[in-house]
């Protein structure tokens, strides 16, 4: 069984959410993409259904307008008829020092990476309800574990630290419903963050900091949530899986 995955977050072909909807595409699933970027979405939608034969529907949302993510479930809804994998990948990060973040900046780092997965789990979790079945998982990061990381002010973790603190009370009250609540711990990945602002020199100090000898790749994180979001996991919920070469082990 596959049905219908809704993914967050795609716009980038170096992503995380890119790269999670190109294998869930290949898994079988058809794909709802939502990406703040509208044009970026569709240019994924395209590429993925291309590369997998999925059938997919690209839609333009800011996850942390409200507005904006009723009307994207409805389109999703609309089309599809169903939801039964939800990826909650849509998140922001900026490196700012403690003494230097602004209460705008906090807000929306908390809007996009908290709020946003809040607003989309609410509108999602009817459509599973109906059908009493879904599996939902959502992206946190080793910084929201260990505190602090490479290119995340003191909000970003806080922020991420809360999507662990979401999943796993959720996951209690929807198991009832056939719903699993998951999440996954990303460390360093290699994405456009990392290519965007780091130097050769650099990267070598990151890699020596990671047991396994490399940066992760986006693909690493997709196989993860790949298997949170199948029927093989049907008994894991309330659960995270680091996904960090071992730069972080608890």
């Amino acid at each position: 069984m596959a049905g219908v995955a809704v993914v967050t977050g795609c716009g980038s072909e170096r992503g995380i959410g890119y790269g999670t909807a190109l294998r869930l595409g290949a898994d079988g699933f058809d794909l709802a993409l939502l990406d703040v970027d509208g044009d970026a979405a569709a240019r994924a939608a395209g590429a993925i259904a291309a590369e997998s034969g999925a059938e997919t529907l690209a839609v333009g949302c800011d996850v942390g307008a409200a507005g904006d993510v009723s009307a994207a479930i409805d389109t999703v809804n609309q089309r599809f008829g169903r939801v039964d994998a939800l990826v909650n990948n849509a998140g922001i990060t900026a490196p700012t020092s403690f003494d230097e973040i602004a209460e705008e900046e906090w807000d929306r780092i908390f809007a996009v990476n908290v709020k946003g997965m809040f607003l989309v789990t609410r509108a999602v979790v009817p459509i599973m309800r109906a059908r009493r079945y879904g599996r939902i998982a959502n992206v946190s990061s080793v910084s929201g574990k260990r505190g602090g990381g490479i290119f995340g002010g003191v909000h970003y973790s806080a922020a991420k630290a809360a999507v662990l603190g979401f999943t796993k009370a959720l996951a209690r009250e929807t198991a009832g419903d056939g719903i699993t609540c998951n999440a996954v711990a990303p460390g360093l990945i290699d994405t456009d963050i990392i290519a965007g602002k780091v130097d050769d020199a650099r990267r070598e100090e990151l890699v020596a900091g990671v047991p396994v000898g490399r940066l992760g790749r986006p693909s690493d994180v997709a196989a993860a949530i790949a298997y949170l979001c199948s029927a093989d996991a049907e008994y894991v919920t309330g659960e995270e899986i680091d996904v960090n070469g071992g730069s972080h082990i608890d």
